[in-house]
């Protein structure tokens, strides 16, 4: 098993990011973070997880152990892959996904392409008591509350929930519910 590569960034094509370790090229289909970590550094170290498959051997990569964590839970998901797990893992920050299992909210997981309702209602079932112990301070409905209700608000004015999250990562995660949504709204005009 393959769980930390550390080398200099060759290239970065659409298959993922290459990685000299040695003389050797490593291809590592890695996380945006990941990505913008290698972006211009000299060396850089990824925390990695090796999928081996019949036909084929796959690295993906992570910026940081808590990214590659949440992606190895999520493999355990029935019917998510490690393709799906990278796109769910590459869409938000880490802490961000864990308040959603936490607080049951699978819209967050639908506004991530190729995720439909009962994979998010799966990801959310599976997921949340394996987190529970990780994450109590997640568990209370006030602490992810304000984006829920700020997602909320803009799918009920005929939004949609990849439009909100999208709209909604542009605004100040601070602010107040309702700020947010001005925020949104006014960068949408």
């Amino acid at each position: 098993m393959i769980a930390r590569l550390r080398g200099r960034p060759v290239a970065n094509t659409r298959e993922g990011l290459v990685l000299d370790v040695g003389g050797v090229g490593y291809l590592v289909a890695a996380t945006p973070t990941a990505v913008r970590q290698a972006d211009g550094a000299g060396e850089v170290s990824l925390h990695t997880y090796l999928h081996v498959r019949e036909d084929a051997l796959q690295l993906y990569g992570f910026a940081e152990a808590a990214e590659r964590e949440l992606f190895l839970q999520l493999l355990s998901v029935n019917g998510i892959g490690p393709k799906v797990a990278l796109a769910i893992v590459s869409g938000s920050p880490v802490a961000d996904l864990r308040r959603a299992i936490a607080l049951e909210d699978a819209g967050r997981f639908m506004a991530i392409p190729g995720i439909g309702k009962k994979t998010a209602e799966r990801i959310v079932l599976e997921l949340k008591e394996k987190l529970a112990d990780g994450v109590p301070e997640l568990a209370t409905a006030g602490d992810g509350a304000p984006h829920v209700v700020a997602r909320d608000a803009l799918v009920e004015l005929g939004w949609s929930i990849v439009e909100a999250e999208h709209a909604l990562a542009q605004t100040d995660p601070d602010a107040t519910p309702e700020e947010r949504v001005r925020q949104a709204l006014k960068r949408a005009a």
